[in-house]
């Protein structure tokens, strides 16, 4: 088989420093499965890239048909399979939200017109840096020779810590707790939900919700340590989620690459306005299910009561206007 042609961006980086590993060894694609890396980051980066490059080179992975580092988007994006968007602007002390974004307009408006121009049409694009589900939205708007299904915003992180909260709170192993969901942004609005997820223990299949007997555990203290597990790591650590964002970036990509079976994974997909009345063209996590040939569906017909509605209709508030501001940008 051929490589699969892997482009990761912000590749000097904290995320991707712990995410080409995983990538390079088969953890994403499969076990026998050749890639080629292209690591994308900007000019001042590029000694720190060399470095990296390096390094990749003396793991002597079997798998590494090639690595190489540029600055140069159209290298990066040139007949492109996979796309793993990690670098942007972060966000400095004293910066605006609207300021994250203008920096950031830029950033993905000039990697989706690469794309646009060099990938191929099939690619698929998960966008990790924030604010991801607008960067996202962007990017696609400027590669619209790609088609907007292959665009998505990583909220897998948020649904890896749903769970594990979750194990924690019932005493189990993290893999017997599924169909945890994320809604909506990947910020402190989301919405992880729990009315859908299962526990299994001694064999036994059972609603979690019934299983913590704790609605005031579930609708507070549970969600606002999810909306805000990514603040209290960087209090902490003095650093962003590195680890756990490369592990996320790896469960999503393998998943909408393999597919998933059954199990209900959280992907950030553009809306397209028949699903749970959420507005087209707002990039929005929902559950997905993945068919074995890497084309998700939204899972209908999950019920909605007013509380989860209410929580999902203010994290699609925060949506529209991240995008009417980024969209102001992109027209100045």
């Amino acid at each position: 088989e051929p490589p699969i042609k892997v482009v990761i961006t912000g590749a000097a980086g904290q995320i991707a420093y712990s995410l080409l590993y995983s990538v390079a060894k088969g953890d994403v694609f499969g076990k026998t499965r050749p890639v080629e890396l292209m690591l994308l980051d900007i000019e001042p980066m590029m000694g720190v890239l060399g470095g990296v490059v390096m390094e990749i080179m003396d793991c002597a992975l079997p798998l590494v048909a090639n690595v190489v580092g540029t600055a140069d988007p159209e290298v990066a994006f040139d007949n492109a399979d996979v796309a793993m968007l990690v670098g942007a602007m972060p966000r400095r002390e004293g910066m605006e939200r609207k300021d994250l974004l203008k920096a950031n307009v830029k950033i993905f408006k000039s990697q989706g017109e690469a794309m646009d121009k060099k990938a191929k049409k099939t690619i698929k694009v998960v966008v990790v840096g924030n604010p991801a589900n607008t960067n996202a939205l962007i990017c696609s708007k400027y590669a619209p020779s790609i088609p907007k299904t292959n665009f998505s915003a990583l909220t897998r992180l948020d649904q890896n810590r749903a769970q594990a909260q979750v194990a924690r709170r019932l005493e189990v192993p993290c893999n017997a707790v599924t169909d945890c969901i994320i809604w909506g942004n990947h910020s402190s609005t989301q919405f992880p939900d729990l009315a859908n997820a299962k526990v299994t223990i001694d064999g036994k299949v059972d609603d979690v919700i019934s299983k913590i007997q704790d609605n005031d555990w579930v609708h507070n203290e549970f969600v606002a340590t999810v909306q805000k597990r990514g603040a209290a790591v960087i209090a902490a650590r003095k650093l962003s989620s590195a680890m756990s964002a490369a592990n996320a970036i790896v469960d999503h990509v393998r998943d909408w690459w393999c597919g998933t079976g059954e199990k209900m994974v959280s992907m950030a997909v553009l809306s397209d306005g028949n699903s749970y009345g959420i507005e087209e063209g707002l990039m929005y996590s929902f559950p997905v299910k993945v068919d074995s040939k890497g084309n998700y569906k939204i899972v209908d017909g999950l019920k909605i009561d007013n509380w989860q509605r209410s929580m999902m209709d203010k994290t699609a508030a925060e949506l529209m206007e991240e995008k009417v501001a980024a969209l102001e940008i992109c027209d100045q």
